[in-house]
């Protein structure tokens, strides 16, 4: 059925009607600067069009104040439209310098190449620009229903802001996601330029607040002011009218402001909200800009993804052979790149909503983890930038003169780790009875020798019905114990200076299933064992049902952990790590998802914590003193209901007031139905959090992929270690080869002997080759 104009829901067909392969009529719904920039593009290269912009504003009116753009955009733009670049480069404001000022010191990190210019004097050139090209702008005008849009018209631009009407019209195809975040923010400006983009914090009776600022014309600045929700209504904000907001927030920050005032234009406190959609089109309607995806502004990159999207929706439709194909092509080119600056922008925005955890660390590493907070900008880019900033960081952090922070010493108890690279532990499933082999030997051994500061083992079992699969090794006979110790006395005999750990666990319900090569928590065939767990819960649809543990079974499984701690010792490993993640025994005890208990093991997350921390207490009891113990923990369960970070924060501090030395903070794989939030680093914000909620060292873990991820991390004071495992399996001489690279020779990365002579990396080709001595003209 079709709707008429005016009709209150939208239907679709899922694939475009038929018109032109080649778009001729566009509708664009909103007249921002995504929208004019698409309008502007489509009618240039194809004059035939008739392209119409609906804008419910006028044409002065605005929100915000500067918009900033990178190069990387502004080279887009030039390219496609070099008369659009050439009106907005007379009017940049450009700068280098970032300042970070915080308990009344300032810290200054140059080299980062900023371009602003006021959002106002971008809309009057791109409305002059689409007037010239003949874009007919509707101003004042509420556009017509998309429906009725998408009927009348060839091509509908969903341009409409973050709070998009055409958005919900078509939610049910679009299926958009929205995250509301924990702080207030409000847009405002002063009427002078900022020297360089500013942060500066505040420390007042009511909590912490900040302020963002950067200069967008010779006579003025934006200025954001930030604080968490509940900062925000004990200062009284929420009761105030827009001009007392105004005024506050200038007295707050009066130094920054030099004293002057602050103004607003409509301004209000808003709470900024995270917009994802599954699909961008839905027929010949396709999302734009906030309308399909947000980023946190203190990235800036709003205005910069929406200028990015119109000019890849402008190219796939000149490359396609049809509108649908050039609809997808558009969304597969733009989905990934808005994917990877949400993800960075998510970064951000946490870090500024627990800016109070950041406030305790000496100054230039605050700085530093300001700057970094992203993980876009790394430690090897600040040293590009700016290497008197970065070099007066490692001075502070302790690093000696031409030793990165990764080649760094960490010490926990007897135990000091040349290094902060561990290998992280990786289950191999190629022991046989438990036993491990040649194959452990030479997987650990040539680890070892590659260089990291600690190897870990496998999870390794502490009872033969505690294996995750037949290929898991255990500790709990003497002729375990024995082949490990052949495995340990080859990494300190030819390794020296390299730890290695045991990691010590039992399946429970994730147990009797085959090698992850075969299919990954499938359970066996046959040869199955029974499983046991905190609750009779199966992990998913078609697994074998674990029993629920006894009190007595409880006991048992406590004597088997004491029992394999012993052999662990005497097998001479260095460090022993509890497994108390990834919906393994203990693990199922932490979460509420997996503990359905209602003794005293089950309930509150105090009594949850019960029966890992007496399995703790009793394998420290065994476990030599001067040897540190760590437990790898799943920060969040990455499902409803789950375990929060938070609840992290409170296992953490639990496990450290019994004597853990470090926590290994990883997440997830605690139930099938988990939707983890995947990307470079992803699970260091819940380490970070951790650290300096309960104040203990971390292991960092989870798609750490760089030596400058890992002095980045170590830098900032986000982690104390770092665990890699893939780069390990690709390379198990990472370590060694990290310290090539960065031209490091000292004693946080020693060459075996043997391996000295290949310590540079091989020459490939000549480079040598004569160069040319004469230029003739023609």
């Amino acid at each position: 059925m079709r709707l008429r104009r005016g009709a209150r829901q939208a239907t679709t067909n899922p694939h475009p009607p038929d018109r032109p392969d080649h778009p001729l009529r566009v509708a664009i719904i909103g007249g921002g600067p995504g929208g004019l920039y698409a309008a502007a593009l489509l009618k240039r290269l194809d004059p035939r069009r008739t392209v119409t912009v609906w804008e419910r504003n006028t044409p002065d009116d605005t929100f915000g104040f500067g918009v900033v753009l990178s190069d990387e955009t502004l080279g887009g733009i030039e390219h496609a439209d070099p008369a659009v670049h050439e009106a907005m480069r007379r009017h940049f404001v450009r700068w280098d310098d970032i300042h970070i000022v915080h308990r009344g010191t300032r810290h200054t990190s140059g080299g980062h190449g900023f371009a602003a210019l006021g959002r106002r004097r971008l809309l009057e050139i791109l409305h002059r620009r689409c007037r010239d090209l003949g874009v007919e702008l509707r101003f004042r005008s509420e556009a017509p229903y998309p429906a009725w849009l998408a009927e009348t018209h060839d091509l509908v631009i969903a341009a409409d802001g973050a709070g998009s009407t055409t958005r919900e019209a078509y939610a049910h195809v679009f299926r958009p996601q929205i995250t509301a975040h924990r702080c207030r923010y409000i847009w405002l400006a002063a009427d002078f330029p900022f020297d360089a983009f500013r942060f500066e914090i505040a420390e007042t009776e009511h909590g912490v607040m900040q302020l963002h600022g950067y200069p967008y014309a010779d006579d003025a600045s934006t200025v954001i002011v930030e604080m968490r929700e509940e900062v925000w209504r004990a200062a009284g904000l929420d009761l105030v009218d827009e001009q007392e907001s105004v005024d506050r927030c200038a007295k707050i920050f009066s130094d920054a402001l030099r004293g002057r005032p602050l103004r607003s234009n409509k301004s209000a406190w808003t709470t900024f909200r995270t917009v994802v959609n599954d699909r961008w089109s839905a027929g010949n309607v396709v999302l734009l800009g906030d309308a399909a995806h947000t980023a946190h502004f203190s990235i800036g990159s709003g205005t910069k993804l929406a200028v990015e999207d119109a000019l890849a929706l402008a190219a796939c439709l000149e490359e396609q052979p049809d509108l649908r194909s050039a609809l997808t092509a558009y969304e597969e080119e733009r989905k990934p790149v808005v994917a990877s600056t949400q993800r960075a922008a998510r970064a951000s925005l946490e870090w500024f909503e627990e800016l109070r955890h950041h406030l305790g660390q000496p100054p230039r590493r605050f700085a530093f983890n300001l700057l970094t907070r992203s993980r876009r900008v790394t430690h090897d880019n600040l040293r590009l930038r700016d290497p008197r900033f970065t070099e007066a960081v490692e001075r502070e952090f302790g690093c000696p003169p031409g030793t990165p922070p990764m080649f760094t010493p960490f010490r926990m108890r007897g135990l000091t780790l040349r290094n902060r690279v561990v290998v992280s532990p990786m289950d191999m499933y190629s022991a046989v009875d438990g036993l491990p082999g040649d194959f452990h030997l030479v997987h650990l051994g040539a680890r070892a020798l590659g260089g990291a500061g600690l190897v870990m083992t496998e999870m390794v079992c502490v009872s033969e019905e505690g294996r995750i699969t037949p290929g898991c090794a255990g500790l709990y006979t003497g002729k375990q114990a024995e082949a490990w110790k052949r495995i340990t006395d080859f990494v300190h005999r030819q390794a020296p200076g390299t730890a290695i750990g045991v990691q010590l666990g039992h399946s429970g319900r994730k147990g009797s299933t085959k090698p992850m090569w075969e299919g990954m928590d499938e359970p066996l065939p046959d040869g199955n064992w029974p499983l046991v767990a905190a609750s009779p819960l199966p992990y998913k649809p078609g697994s074998q049902t674990p029993r629920q543990l006894s009190r007595a079974q409880l006991t048992d499984l406590r004597e088997q952990f004491a029992a394999a701690a012993c052999r662990a010792a005497r097998a001479g490993f260095d460090l022993l790590e509890l497994h108390c993640a990834h919906g393994y025994l203990l693990s199922g005890f932490l979460s509420p998802l997996t503990n359905r208990r209602t003794d005293a093991y089950g309930g509150s997350l105090e009594r949850r914590l019960r029966f890992p921390l007496e399995v703790f207490d009793a394998v420290r009891a065994v476990w030599p003193e001067e040897r540190p113990m760590t437990v790898r923990i799943s920060a969040t369960d990455w499902a409803r209901g789950g375990t929060t970070a938070e609840d992290a924060v409170a296992i953490a501090r639990a496990f450290a007031a019994h004597g853990a030395d470090a926590i290994d903070v990883s997440t997830g794989q605690v139930v099938a139905e988990e939707r983890p939030e995947f990307g470079r680093s992803y699970q260091t914000p819940f380490a970070d959090r951790i650290r300096h909620e309960a104040g203990v060292p971390v292991i960092a873990v989870g798609a750490i992929s760089s030596w400058d991820d890992v002095n980045s991390l170590v830098l900032a004071g986000r982690a104390d270690l770092c665990a890699l495992a893939r780069p390990h399996l690709y390379d198990p001489h990472w370590t060694l080869h990290a310290a090539a690279e960065q031209g490091y020779d000292g004693p946080g990365a020693v060459w075996p002997a043997p391996y000295r002579a290949g310590s540079r990396r091989p020459r490939t080709g000549r480079t040598d080759a004569p160069k040319p001595r004469l230029t003739l003209g023609s």
